[in-house]
């Protein structure tokens, strides 16, 4: 039912209609609370922490899922192939603690959240997640001292710790109506001020189409990786090897029609299994479908795994993905980082 109801919404945010613009007046009253939060920070009554070292913030101002964790890897991975010790901070959406906590690989995902978990995973640098980030930060630079460079995950709106650079993702539906919430899918003005806009769609979009979305956008693509099993991880297969079979696909990420998308572009023919953005797994998830492969996301794998009825079920098969960019916004993002770290000083 709720990712039912996602769905129309996020549908209705791509237009005017009539229920946006009935929602229209709360979105100006939200856009006054904005900019009076921002006022102060301005003013320097709410202060903000600058760390000693670069902190960069990704994230959307698009409510929901825009391919922000795959952009985070792949951040990662480029500032260690230059030589870098980064590090990333996380809220830990839907993580049960509410202190901070480090994230290690044998991690509870329903502790720390499932994105932070598989930011761990993939990457193997220091992540630690707690509701204020600024204390989360603080504490992961005591205890890995060697953090040259440190990530805010999903962290824009999150003012009290200051930033070096600003990464905004969008995917195909832009910035949909172009309004803010209630009214519209924007968390905040699509003209706030950023370092970089990265479009996340595939190559056949037209970027001049896609709302909202500015001329010089960083293009990016998200490329599906062999599949492998939950239950026997040194098992792959391609995705098209499983056209023709019944397969279940079940994606629990805020935006599932791209990894539909995927699937139909391989050729298979698969029942849905509608899941809510970070949903909550149990041994019974999977337990009415007969299908003799069940498909899902990387997110969802690092949830099933510490279940032993999904673990253990050969069925599951794993979806990975990864962001592809340009080596040219690599390597300017890398100049512009290292330009920040020779001049970063403490607050």
């Amino acid at each position: 039912m709720r990712a039912w109801l996602e769905k129309q919404v996020m549908a209705a945010w791509q237009q005017r209609g009539w229920l946006a613009y009935l929602c229209w007046p709360l979105a100006q009253l939200f856009r006054v609370l904005i900019q009076f939060r921002m006022g102060l920070f301005v003013m320097g009554y709410k202060p903000q922490t600058r760390l000693a070292i670069p902190v960069i913030v990704v994230g959307n101002i698009f409510v929901g899922g825009t391919g922000k964790t795959p952009l985070v890897i792949w951040l990662v991975q480029q500032l260690q192939a230059a030589g870098l010790h980064p590090a990333v901070v996380s809220r830990g959406y839907g993580a049960a603690a509410q202190q901070v906590l480090v994230v290690d690989e044998q991690a509870q995902a329903a502790q720390v959240g499932d994105e932070p978990l598989l930011i761990r995973q993939r990457c193997g640098c220091p992540v630690m997640v707690g509701r204020d980030r600024v204390a989360a930060a603080q504490l992961l630079l005591l205890t890995y001292p060697e953090v040259d460079v440190l990530i805010s995950d999903d962290g824009l709106q999150h003012y009290y710790l200051a930033r070096d650079l600003e990464i905004v993702l969008f995917d195909q539906r832009g910035a949909g109506n172009g309004w803010l919430m209630p009214a519209g899918p924007l968390r905040e003005p699509v003209s706030r001020r950023r370092d970089f806009t990265v479009l996340n769609a595939a190559a056949d979009v037209d970027s001049t189409e896609v709302p909202g979305i500015p001329a010089d956008a960083v293009r990016m693509q998200l490329v599906t990786q062999q599949a492998w099993q939950l239950s026997a991880p040194q098992q792959r297969r391609v995705l098209s090897s499983f056209a023709g079979q019944r397969v279940c696909a079940a994606a629990g990420i805020g935006h599932p029609e791209r990894f539909y998308q995927a699937l139909t572009a391989a050729g298979c023919e698969f029942e849905r299994l509608p899941l809510a953005d970070h949903q909550v797994f149990d041994p019974f998830t999977f337990s009415q479908t007969q299908a003799d492969y069940i498909l899902i996301t990387e997110k969802d794998a690092v949830k099933c795994s510490q279940i032993p009825a999904l673990q253990n079920d050969t069925r599951i098969w794993v979806l990975p993905v990864e962001a592809q960019l340009s080596a040219g916004f690599a390597a300017d993002l890398l100049s512009m980082i290292l330009e920040k770290k020779r001049g970063s000083s403490p607050a």
